[in-house]
Parts: structure tokens; C-alpha cells; sequence
């Protein structure tokens, strides 16, 4: 126990010296790794990493930064700050090219456009774009450098609450012009495009999804914001997660929906577990594990 209290006073006095500029989204060589199911070739793309410091205002928001510490000394892991992948899903099948979110766009920028060239694929020939939920790490690569729609021959599908709810957001003004007139909404639970159908998660924003990918058989749900942290997230899901809109649904969600993917062996991509996020989750008593895909 002494031991724990020391690592966890260094822990934050680490915190207090760490300089905004090692926080925060930071950039990420390109990644593109490609699997099959079914009819569809599945590409994980790299975007970017995020250093979340712990400080009690993201990570186990009601309960602090010393008990995230004790977790993360548990898993051993550094403890002053949480690293978070930040990555994109791609699905082919035929002349489709469906891509699950755009990672951080040009604010870093994003490794997303490299990413999609090791995968083959440019720009141009992405024929849909399926937002999980329009925080900015998911929606920043809707838009080019100079301000113009990066897919421009793609439709754009956002959940109807979600797109409401980005259009009331004054910093994503710009954003929300250019990309209007490719904007088609759904709601949760629809199918979204063959094989892919759309999961209502709710909590993290008011129309936040997943998408279920299903080819002969197999399955992938792309799990959006359901969870962060591999270790965080599965060790303590009853805790509250800052990124929420609402703490207490995003709890209850979170612990249902890690319930039902571990019960099902339900194989995921999580954007935010370390790269390339796919993988399955698999229960331990009140908690749970992340199992990757080798």
C-alpha cells in the first residue's frame, strides 16, 4: 500500500510538469491493416493519439484521478495520462468503399488521408461516409485543409439527433456548411447501407451509434465511443466518462453493451483501443478484458 501512495504521488506530481503540448491529440504515422469478412475487405485505418491527462475531468470523472491511478499502477501502466488510439474504419465490398468516421482532420493533422492510401484507396473513390458521433476526433477529416469536403463524391450518413445537435455548435459552423448538401440522416437503428446497420448506444452524444457489418455469416460492430481506455474503460465501466453527455446513461449503456459483446463473443473495432482496435471483449467477474485479433 505504501508503495501504491508513492507511485500515486508521483503520478501527480509527473501531471503538474507535463507541458500542454504533450497532451492532447498528437500525430501518427499512417496504418492500414486489411482482414476479410464475408464479401468485405475491412481496413483499420491509424489516425492520430490522444494523451488524455489524469486529472479526473475525463476518466473516472466521479471518482478521481487517484483511483484511475491505482487501475492503471494495477495494469502497469504509466499513470499521469491515458493514450487513446484515434482511428477509422473502412469497409470494401464490390465498387463500395465505406468509410466509419474521419478521425481529426487537418487540426493535427490526421495520419486518415495516408492511411487510406496505403489501403488503396483515394479519397475521391469513398462512395459513403458513416459518422459513429460528431465529436470532433470523429468528424475533424469530413473537411480538407482549405475548408473544401474531403469525399466529395460520398454520401455522408449521420444519425438525425446527432446532425440537430452538431448544427446548435457554433465552433463547427464551417464544418457543418460544407458538408450540408452530402448529409443524409437516419435514425438509430436503421440499416445505413447493404450488409451495415446502424446500433443505437446511448449517452455519449444524443445520437451516438454503432454499425453492425454483416457478410455471410460474420459480424463486426464497430462500437464508436462505447468504450476508451482498453484497460480503464473494461476495469471500471461503472464509472463516469467525461466525454458524455450524459453520465449516468453513458454508465448504464457502457455496462450493458460490454455485457451483451462479451455473452455473444461479438468480434468489435473499438477506435479508440490500441491500433489496429479489433478484437473481442471478454468478461472477468464484474469487469472485463480486451482480447486483440492477432
Amino acid at each position: 500500500m505504501k508503495s501504491l501512495c508513492i507511485s500515486i504521488l508521483i503520478t501527480c506530481l509527473a501531471a503538474a510538469q507535463m507541458s500542454a503540448a504533450d497532451l492532447g491529440p498528437q500525430p501518427a504515422q499512417p496504418g492500414a491493416e486489411t482482414f476479410t469478412l464475408g464479401e468485405f475487405r475491412i481496413t483499420s485505418l491509424k489516425d492520430a493519439v490522444n494523451i488524455v491527462p489524469n486529472d479526473g475531468s475525463v476518466f473516472g470523472a466521479d471518482v478521481g484521478p487517484k483511483a484511475v491511478a491505482e487501475v492503471l499502477t494495477k495494469a502497469e501502466q504509466k499513470t499521469e495520462a491515458i493514450e487513446l488510439s484515434v482511428d477509422a474504419l473502412l469497409a470494401r465490398k464490390s465498387s463500395e468503399a465505406i468509410l466509419i468516421d474521419t478521425g481529426l482532420g487537418p487540426a493535427i493533422p490526421g495520419a486518415l488521408a495516408g492511411s487510406l492510401t496505403l489501403a488503396g484507396v483515394a479519397p475521391d473513390e469513398v462512395t459513403t461516409v458513416l459518422i459513429t458521433h460528431v465529436h470532433s476526433d470523429h468528424v475533424g477529416g469530413l473537411i480538407t485543409q482549405d475548408k473544401q469536403s474531403a469525399f466529395k463524391h460520398a454520401v455522408i450518413k449521420i444519425s438525425e439527433p446527432d446532425w440537430k445537435w452538431l448544427q446548435q455548435q457554433p465552433e463547427m459552423a464551417e464544418l457543418t456548411r460544407v458538408i450540408a448538401q452530402q448529409v443524409k440522416t437516419f435514425n438509430p437503428g436503421e440499416d445505413v447501407a447493404t450488409g451495415i446497420k446502424s446500433v443505437r448506444i446511448p449517452g455519449h452524444t444524443p445520437g451516438h451509434v454503432g454499425y453492425m457489418i454483416s457478410s455471410n455469416g460474420q459480424t463486426l460492430l464497430d462500437v464508436g465511443d462505447t468504450v476508451h481506455s482498453s484497460i480503464v474503460s473494461l476495469a471500471k465501466p461503472d464509472w463516469a466518462m467525461g466525454y458524455d453527455t450524459d453520465l449516468a446513461v453513458g454508465r448504464t449503456s457502457r455496462r450493458e453493451v460490454l455485457t451483451q459483446l462479451a455473452t455473444e463473443h461479438q468480434l468489435i473495432f473499438a477506435p479508440h483501443f490500441p491500433y489496429p482496435g479489433v478484437g473481442w471483449i471478454v468478461s472477468r467477474s464484474d469487469h472485463f478484458e480486451w482480447f486483440p485479433k492477432k
